[in-house]
């Protein structure tokens, strides 16, 4: 193939250059190419899946207070959550 033709499009991704590469090892390139591109794949998945770290403005259970319990200076907790 030449510079100058692009391959079909259903046609090879790969071609060989240079050199004169057994089927066996041709299939080892393959193998390992693949192998990695589903890597990377899976890795991108499972980052986009992964929830980012929540953020304490968003948390909606800071908006609880505390039960109030009885006893000295329980009036003054009933108006301070802290």
């Amino acid at each position: 193939m030449s510079a100058r033709q692009s391959p079909a499009p259903d046609g090879p991704h790969l071609s060989v250059v240079r050199g004169d590469p057994s089927a066996e090892e041709v299939a080892a390139l393959v193998a390992v190419l693949t192998a990695r591109a589903r890597a990377a794949q899976a890795a991108r998945a499972a980052a986009e899946a992964a929830p980012g770290p929540r953020s304490a403005w968003r948390d909606r259970s800071r908006l609880l207070r505390r039960p109030v319990r009885p006893g000295p200076g329980a009036w003054a907790r009933s108006f301070h959550p802290g």
